[in-house]
């Protein structure tokens, strides 16, 4: 395991699988010490099991604990404080995008109501909680704890693919972090800093569900796996300045340049193909 200068202290909520569970691997690996949580007890020891396995002397802890829910919020706290002692980092990583992807007027009350709790006020529940325990930590006049949000622009929500419930959830992160920032310089809380943080298109299997054939080989060439935005992300996380910031795993620029090579390989990969044939079928005459 690597030795960090600066051991960190993380939260990271739906830490038990993809993204959560690669930022968790990341994190373990520059030496710092993770808390995960997730709503599914045995995905979430098998998680932390495996973490242990792969990367000795690993500090990690999990907790069953569902975002959204506003029971028991003092033993998580208290869990989070005793093992950590101060927390440097929180990512709000927890969400869902629903049972289904399908119009609005298709889809079940309860499928609404659950992506909508879950993402909006399970990352505004979960703020608090950040907020609350950073604010009592030493401080100085600048940010030296940060919370990162995964919300929504209005670019993001227009383009994606999900449904209704899901978006507008996502916007509504989006507008935490940027009032959650107004209220914590209003109240003078000068230690703690809140980003928004993109990681882009994650190669998940909640991504490719319920899409076409044609969708999914779309998405399949364009996504990245989970490991490899942790891998981009997690130093720019952990060497994080200011009040606010907004983390994107590719530059705008970076994307456009990353979805010009992927269809270019796209187009070339097929002549490799042919190109490779032939000359196979030229060395067996």
């Amino acid at each position: 395991m690597k030795t960090s200068i600066h051991s960190l202290g993380i939260v990271i909520t739906g830490g038990s699988r993809g993204l959560g569970r690669a930022f968790a691997r990341e994190f373990l690996k520059q030496g710092d010490r993770v808390i995960i949580c997730a709503r599914d007890q045995e995905r979430l020891d098998k998680t932390i099991e495996s973490l242990k396995m792969e990367i000795k002397g690993a500090e990690v802890y999990g907790i069953c604990r569902d975002v959204s829910n506003t029971d028991g919020l003092n033993l998580f706290r208290s869990f989070i404080v005793t093992r950590l002692g101060q927390v440097d980092r929180w990512i709000n990583n927890a969400g869902t995008a629903g049972l289904r992807k399908a119009p609005l007027w298709e889809l079940e009350p309860s499928d609404m109501q659950e992506t909508c709790t879950t993402n909006l006020f399970g990352s505004m529940l979960m703020s608090r909680l950040a907020v609350d325990i950073m604010s009592q930590q030493p401080s100085e006049d600048v940010p030296l704890y940060h919370i990162f949000n995964m919300g929504f622009s209005s670019t993001g929500a227009r383009f994606s693919r999900s449904n209704v419930p899901h978006k507008a959830s996502k916007l509504g992160v989006a507008a935490v972090t940027r009032f959650l920032k107004q209220e914590l310089q209003e109240h003078d809380l000068k230690g703690i800093g809140v980003h928004e943080l993109s990681p882009g298109l994650v190669k998940t299997d909640l991504l490719l569900r319920d899409t076409s054939e044609e969708t999914q080989e779309f998405l399949e060439l364009m996504a990245e796996d989970p490991e490899v935005i942790a891998a981009r992300l997690v130093p720019r996380i952990r060497n994080i300045r200011g009040k606010w910031s907004h983390v994107r795993s590719r530059s705008l620029p970076g994307m456009g340049l990353h979805i010009i090579m992927k269809f270019a390989m796209r187009k070339v990969k097929p002549l490799q193909e042919k190109l490779s044939f032939a000359l196979k079928g030229k060395g067996n005459q």
